[in-house]
C-alpha cells in the first residue's frame, strides 16, 4: 500500500523504522490522540514497559474500531520522560509494528499531566478501503 524511503545519502535508521513513508492517493487517514499508560480502571503501572504496552493496546483498539490494524500505521510519535527508558519503549514499539516499518520519532519530555505517566504514544495510519 505505501512505499518507504531510506536514501543512501541519509544515515541508516537507528532502529526498526523508516525515514519516510509515502501514502498513495485515495487513502483514508486516521490520526490518534496521544495515549497514556493507564488502563480502563484508571490504574497506572509503575514501569515504562507496561505503560507502553497499555498505550499500544489502546491504539490497537482505536485502529480496529476504524477498520485498520498496525499494518496501516505510517507514523509513530513516542514521548518518554527518561532517556534510560528508550530501549524498553522501543522493544514494545517493535512488537506492535511490522515491515514495512512506519516512520517514527521518540522524544524525551519534561513530564505529562500526572507525574506517574512515563510514556505517551500517538500514531497516524492510512488505508485504502
Amino acid at each position: 500500500m505505501h512505499r518507504v524511503f531510506n536514501p543512501p545519502s541519509v544515515r541508516k535508521p537507528f532502529g526498526a523504522y523508516n525515514h519516510g513513508v509515502l501514502v498513495p492517493p485515495g487513502a483514508s487517514f486516521l490520526v490518534t490522540s496521544g495515549q497514556l499508560g493507564i488502563d480502563v480502571e484508571d490504574k497506572v503501572p509503575p514501569d515504562v514497559t507496561r505503560q507502553a504496552e497499555l498505550c499500544f493496546a489502546a491504539i490497537g483498539a482505536i485502529l480496529e474500531e476504524a477498520g485498520m490494524s498496525y499494518a496501516d500505521v505510517i507514523r509513530i510519535s513516542g514521548f518518554v520522560t527518561r532517556r534510560e527508558d528508550f530501549p524498553a519503549y522501543m522493544a514494545v514499539r517493535d512488537r506492535f509494528t511490522s515491515d514495512p516499518r512506519p516512520a517514527s520519532t521518540l522524544i524525551v519530555v519534561g513530564g505529562f499531566t500526572r507525574p506517574e505517566f512515563l510514556v505517551e504514544v500517538e500514531v497516524t495510519a492510512a488505508k485504502i478501503f
